[in-house]
């Protein structure tokens, strides 16, 4: 696994770019840069087990590993979801499984950066190298609306 670092400058207030990262409906339009009809799964709660999930009900499984909120969310992958069924032991979910995603939110100069960084293997790496930039347009773009 190789960690990868993903940032933006918004001109907008931590817990507005909050919101728009976890909030309803929000969220479903910046991660459809990801994967159209993205959804999730949670209670948002540290602890929780979450379901990212596409249109078909695909997706990842994962843990609120750290929650701060307006400053910090960490997300454990434990594994996949596939025709409705959790996966969290077959060799291809053991290759990545207990990687981290983290989203970390700080002002600076009166405007919030997002700082994504996550833990990617070889066969993930050139997607999210060349999505997540798009994502985070989406972020600031949704963000900044007054």
């Amino acid at each position: 696994m190789e960690k990868s670092t993903f940032k933006i400058t918004i001109d907008a207030p931590r817990e507005k770019v909050w919101e728009v990262l976890w909030g309803d409906p929000s969220y479903q339009q910046w991660t459809a840069v990801f994967s159209d009809g993205s959804k999730v799964e949670t209670n948002w709660e540290k602890g929780s087990k979450v379901l990212f999930l596409d249109n078909n009900n695909q997706g990842m499984v994962a843990r609120i590993e750290e929650k701060v909120p307006n400053e910090y969310m960490s997300f454990q992958h434990l594994g996949e979801i596939n025709n409705g069924v959790e996966d969290l032991t077959s060799d291809k979910v053991k290759a990545w499984a207990g990687a981290y995603e983290n989203y970390t939110l700080t002002n600076v100069n009166g405007k919030t950066e997002l700082v994504v960084d996550m833990d990617l293997n070889d066969d993930y790496k050139d997607y999210f190298v060349k999505t997540w930039p798009l994502a985070l347009d989406k972020v600031k773009e949704l963000s900044e609306k007054k």
